[in-house]
């Protein structure tokens, strides 16, 4: 709630709220957040079977490509490879046909994937880690294989290429996010990206987990 005052956004207006997955970071907090703004949430049969939400009262339940719309947004689920029951990512409409593009935990892009997110007008990915600082950096090796793997997280070469992939004329903001601060490091995440969008270092957004990011607009305006 406090991070929606110090970004400008009124609480009382947010209509529903739509999770991720079930690990902490994303799923903490949903119940008693929706429960002060009487407001739904959205999920996965998976998450909500995993968080025990089956039969709350306030839980949707939301399938992979099955577009679900809140006011005048339309938001897709995308299924991603990702070591949690039915882990789903997102990508919004607006009445305009603005689209923003949602993706973070997964360890790997698929071509179908890689198709949802074509004609993003702006993206928020993840560049997790470093490959070779993850393989040197404190985590045991079973975690770093985790990490790593098909299921895990994407890796900044691994976020490049998907900018590369669904890069077009009319993308007009990327930022990236989810970065590790003991398997990374945000100056190798601005050298592998700057490459990929075709900018300069300085130019990438690279957001803080304990900061607010600023507000983009996708328009033309």
């Amino acid at each position: 709630m406090q991070r929606l005052l110090e970004a400008g956004v009124d609480p009382g207006q947010l209509h529903a709220l739509f999770v991720t997955h079930e690990h902490g970071d994303h799923a903490r907090g949903v119940v008693a957040v929706c429960d002060h703004l009487n407001i739904p949430f959205y999920a996965s049969f998976g998450t909500a079977r995993k968080m025990d939400w089956v039969g709350h009262d306030r839980w949707r339940c939301i399938r992979a490509d099955e577009a679900v719309r809140v006011g005048s947004l339309e938001i897709i689920p995308v299924v991603v490879p990702h070591d949690a029951q039915e882990p789903l990512q997102f990508v919004l409409q607006n009445a305009d046909g603005h689209r923003l593009g949602i993706l973070s935990d997964l360890g790997s892009l698929t071509p179908h994937l890689v198709d949802v997110y074509q004609g993003c007008h702006g993206l928020q990915v993840e560049a997790n880690h470093d490959p070779q600082l993850l393989q040197t950096g404190p985590y045991p090796p079973s975690l770093r294989a985790r990490v790593a793997g098909a299921f895990g997280h994407l890796s900044n070469q691994q976020c490049a290429e998907f900018i590369r992939r669904v890069n077009w004329p009319g993308l007009r903001h990327i930022t990236a996010g989810h970065i590790s601060e003991k398997n990374n490091d945000r100056y190798l995440v601005s050298q592998v990206l700057a490459e990929a969008i075709g900018c300069e270092p300085h130019e990438v957004t690279l957001l803080e987990q304990d900061m607010i990011s600023p507000w983009y607009h996708l328009n033309d305006q």
